[in-house]
């Protein structure tokens, strides 16, 4: 990973860990103030307008910062790409506006969703436009490699949202002030997005013609290629509560809502990753640097797995203990879907970068083959399992849709052209899990104070599972280093002095006991294993 793609990535996290401590703070007490049967209505019109969105928008925004970034020599290519998807971004968000209000007028959506849902669609439609802006302006400054301008207008998405619909919701305004918090952020976002696109490209270039040299039949064909990928993939998202909302009643809908919004704080690093692949890889894919490609994914697929598999080992961990304290103890019933969610949330994190250099290669036939796959056991297995289980069934069917994902993935990696798991160490990984998980779990279950379970378990779980990655060699003492190299002066400076002592020390042969390490991590295992199961007394 070079420097340059590092900085994309840091700033991609930096705004995805802001906006993640924003929604952590106001999603339960959205859930309070709208309640469980009114916050599963609210999640079904997000999930329903998600997927229509796919249709107005995802192609634009995947296709105008694919072909910003690569490096072409046609004169005024930026404004013409710009140009060319600005007037296409305009055109189907009036469109898909337009289409959303004939729907709710002539019946449509209430025979789909019920009548009592009618008026949130006639919202819904101001907010394709708004969104379609929010988007375009966000993904252009992407394409141009500025995430230090597009990643704050995430954050300033989730301010804007939480400043509106949390008084709303509070004051009782329910179901209609969280719509109005999205309408207005999406709408100050947009504004701000477009202005800073403006300062790089004038937004004038809407008005100007390429060439007929300009590749409007590639762009067009990624465009419909994109939109099929992206609407597979938001299957997986969204069709479990769109079903869940057929056969469960709304405060289900709700709980399950609930398990959902936590399992995917495990993919905050693997979208960020994602997003910041997608135009990255794009100039590598031009530049015909096929090993570097492969030893790129293949190191990034190893530490997201590790990454994401320490998270979902802690999450399940404390999943008794955080999920009443977060959300209230209504929602206790979403305990055991997160659990059957975890599996699979690791497994869909794992594929997300894949996914992504599979993408900016910009042939989509094998992702869109690979991602429909996946949907198709998502959408099997939900309506076999939903009617009998209910939010159980749901769980299961999305976590193995979510980690068959991966298998489909490192398939269509294979043929796209490079090899995710070149240096994807997976059995190292899986076993630092396996042997990590035992004594984390053991802890969690000794401290019986949930707050000091919350302060204690997730930094000396994060020690105990860095040291069995150690040894089990799922990771290089001096790769946490190499990392931190990347980043600019003067942490990487630092970094790679630290980095280059310890690889000597290696090659030297002064290195560490392993045997020691073993034998106390043993102990240690044994320690906890025996307090959580009351031999020994925990004095906590």
């Amino acid at each position: 990973m070079n420097r340059s793609i590092t900085s994309g990535v840091v700033s991609v996290v930096s705004a995805k860990i802001a906006a993640l401590v924003v929604t952590a703070l106001s999603t339960p007490l959205l859930y309070r103030f709208l309640g469980a049967s009114a916050y599963g209505e609210y999640a079904l019109l997000l999930s329903v307008f998600a997927i229509y969105m796919i249709f107005v928008s995802s192609g634009i925004t995947d296709g105008v910062r694919k072909f910003l970034a690569e490096d072409r020599t046609a004169a005024n290519w930026s404004e013409h790409v710009v140009g060319f998807y600005f007037r296409l971004a305009i055109l189907l968000a009036g469109l898909g506006a337009l289409l959303l209000v004939l729907a709710t007028r002539f019946g449509l959506v209430g025979l789909a969703f019920g009548s009592e849902l009618t008026i949130y669609f006639y919202v819904l439609a101001a907010l394709v436009i708004t969104a379609q802006f929010r988007d375009f302006g966000r993904k252009t400054l992407m394409g141009f490699g500025l995430e230090r301008y597009s990643e704050p207008l995430k954050v300033l998405d989730k301010v804007g949202f939480v400043a509106v619909a949390i008084p709303l919701t509070y004051l009782g305004v329910g179901v209609m002030g969280a719509l109005a918090g999205h309408l207005f952020a999406s709408l100050l976002v947009g504004v701000v997005g477009l202005l800073l696109v403006h300062r790089r490209i004038s937004l004038s270039s809407v008005f100007s013609s390429p060439t007929e040299r300009f590749p409007r039949t590639e762009m067009l064909t990624f465009n419909s290629m994109s939109i099929a990928l992206i609407f597979l993939m938001m299957s997986l998202y969204h069709i479990d509560i769109i079903m869940l909302n057929r056969f469960r009643a709304d405060s289900a809908v709700g709980n399950y809502k609930a398990a959902l919004t936590i399992a995917e704080f495990l993919w905050f690093v693997p979208m960020a990753i994602q997003t910041v692949f997608v135009h990255s890889t794009s100039e590598l894919w031009s530049q015909n640097r096929y090993q570097k490609i492969s030893e790129l994914v293949s190191r990034t697929t190893r530490y997201t797995f590790l990454l994401t598999a320490v998270m979902a080992v802690g999450l399940a961990a404390l999943a008794n203990v955080a999920v009443p304290i977060y959300f209230g103890a209504e929602a206790k019933p979403a305990i055991t879907p997160l659990l059957l969610l975890l599996p699979g949330a690791l497994g869909f994190a794992i594929a997300r970068p894949i996914l992504a250099v599979s993408q900016g290669e910009g042939t989509l036939r094998y992702p869109v083959i690979a991602t429909g796959g996946a949907a198709l056991v998502n959408l099997v297995l939900n309506l076999a399992l939903i009617p009998p289980f209910g939010m159980r069934g749901a769980a299961v069917a999305t976590s193995i849709g979510y980690g068959s994902m991966f298998v489909f993935h490192c398939w269509s990696a294979r043929l796209v052209g490079f090899d995710p798991l070149a240096d994807a160490r997976l059995s190292r990984a899986a076993l630092t899990t396996l042997l990590a998980a035992v004594p984390i779990v053991a802890l969690s279950t000794a401290i019986t104070n949930p707050w000091i379970a919350l302060a204690v378990v997730p930094p000396v779980g994060f020690g105990i599972f860095i040291t069995f990655a150690l040894l089990v060699g799922a990771i290089d003492i001096a790769e946490p280093f190499e990392i931190l190299s990347l980043f600019p002066d003067p942490i990487g400076a630092k970094a790679d002095g630290i980095s280059d002592w310890l690889v000597s020390r290696e090659t030297d042969g002064a290195g560490r006991n392993w045997l020691q390490s073993l034998l106390f991590l043993a102990g240690l295992s044994l320690l906890l294993s025996g307090l959580a199961f009351g031999i020994l007394d925990p004095g906590i």
